[in-house]
Parts: structure tokens; C-alpha cells; sequence
């Protein structure tokens, strides 16, 4: 398969698989990142551009998977709790989608480095939003809003999204399910935003479809993670990652 079409010498297809793998392992033991892991790595030596639609294959197909494992009637039960968010979420996604190809790249860069940076950090410090019962609606939209705009531009809605869920005090079983399925109506939008946008199109879709194969390789490494490892531990280490790769993406913005 010729790859110059990506950007990328044959060289560095190797590094490529590997990020992705490592992206794939994350999002089946936690339940998401593999958007933010794929646009921190990749983004070192590939355009921005080209690494939003990069992932917009891998991550519809890894939702599915998601979605699946939760089970049908698990994934039904979450859709209709969170209807709202669901829904702001993929509107979002498809309006902010249309604006991509027209953002500088060093904009870029900051649009995708600096929430990956807050997002993480705020995990990471710990601190914990709640969301009390009485403001769910409005709560939900804001989150909804937020989610959707840094889906479109970034191909990322997974870390507000977690923070959301997490401000609700949703149990850890259905917080899984949810995320399946908020992810996966979440990238059939992005399919649909990026392929309306052009930024998904016959160059850059087989460079997509090519990374399908090491996000469900490691897919099927982060189950079986996720049924034997300390979940949280595990995740606070992928997040410490992507700060460092976050702050990579904010420097290539700042100084081009």
C-alpha cells in the first residue's frame, strides 16, 4: 500500500501502528482516549487535518465494539437517560466539522494541545465536579455544547464527556455503556461532518482504514486489561501521557 498519500515515509508507518495499538489498549481498558492518544502522537509528524480523519474510522469502529460489549439492552438503557447530551453531542459534532478546514495550523495545534492539557490535569489533580439533580438539563446542554465543539474541530469529545459522567455520580458499569454509546452516535456524526467537510475523502479514507487494524489489535489487549487490571491507576498513567503529548501539540502551535 502506497502511504505518501498520508504524509507519512515508510518508516514511520511502524510508529504510526504503534501509537495507534497503544490507543486502541487504552480505550478498551478505560473506555476512551483513543481520539486524544492518536491526535497527541500522530500529530508529532502528520497534519492535523490528516490525523482528524486518520481517526474518524478507527474510532467508529472501536465505539461499535464498545457499545456491543456493554450489551443490547445495557446500550438502550443508557441512550435513553442521556438523550440530551447524546443529541447536543452529534449536532455539535456536525456543525463545528465544517469549520476544520478553514483553522490555521498552528491554531490547530492549540484547538487540539490545550484541552487535552486541562482536561488531563484536571483528572489528574483530582478534583471532582457535581452536578446536582435539580440542574442536570442545563448542565447537560453546556456539557453537550463543549463535547460537540471539540469533537468537530478535534476529533476528541471523550474527556468532557468522562468529566460529565463523572460529575453525575454515574456508576462505574453504566458510566462504561454510556461512554459506548455517546461515542459511537458521537463518531458516526464525525464520519458524516468530515466526509461533508472534505477533510475525509478517497486520499486520506485508506490511510483511516488502514488504522483500523492496530486499534482493534489493541482493542482486544484492553479487555482483557480492563478485566484484571486497577482501572484507575492505569488510566492516571494514560493521562500523564497525554499532558506530555498535549504540551507538544501547544508548543507546536506557539512556535509553528
Amino acid at each position: 500500500m502506497d502511504v505518501a498519500f498520508a504524509g507519512l515515509a515508510f518508516g514511520l508507518v511502524g510508529v504510526a501502528f504503534t501509537i495507534v495499538l497503544l490507543a486502541g489498549i487504552v480505550k478498551g481498558a478505560v473506555g476512551f482516549a483513543m481520539p486524544l492518544i492518536m491526535i497527541s502522537g500522530l500529530g508529532i509528524f502528520l497534519d492535523p487535518q490528516i490525523v482528524v480523519a486518520g481517526i474518524v474510522l478507527p474510532i467508529l469502529i472501536s465505539n461499535a465494539l464498545q457499545v456491543l460489549r456493554a450489551g443490547p439492552l445495557e446500550a438502550w438503557n443508557a441512550a435513553r437517560e442521556y438523550r440530551v447530551y447524546i443529541g447536543i453531542v452529534c449536532v455539535m459534532i456536525l456543525i463545528s466539522a465544517q469549520f476544520l478546514t478553514h483553522i490555521p495550523t498552528n491554531a490547530m495545534f492549540l484547538v487540539l494541545g490545550v484541552p487535552v492539557v486541562v482536561l488531563c490535569l484536571v483528572q489528574l489533580l483530582g478534583l471532582r465536579l457535581t452536578i446536582p439533580p435539580g440542574r442536570r438539563g442545563p448542565f447537560s446542554i453546556l456539557a453537550g455544547l463543549i463535547s460537540g465543539t471539540l469533537g468537530g474541530l478535534a476529533g476528541t469529545w471523550g474527556p468532557p464527556t468522562v468529566l460529565y459522567l463523572l460529575a453525575l455520580d454515574t456508576p462505574k458499569a453504566r458510566q462504561m455503556a454510556v461512554q459506548g454509546v455517546i461515542y459511537g452516535l458521537g463518531s458516526v456524526a464525525l464520519l458524516a461532518g468530515h466526509l461533508q467537510s472534505g477533510v475525509l475523502n478517497r486520499e486520506t479514507a485508506p490511510f483511516s482504514a488502514m488504522l483500523v487494524i492496530p486499534a482493534l489489535a489493541g482493542m482486544w489487549v484492553g479487555f482483557k486489561l480492563q478485566d484484571r487490571l486497577d482501572q484507575e491507576r492505569f488510566r492516571k498513567v494514560t493521562l500523564f501521557v497525554l499532558v506530555i503529548a498535549g504540551l507538544n501539540l501547544i508548543r507546536r502551535g506557539l512556535m509553528g
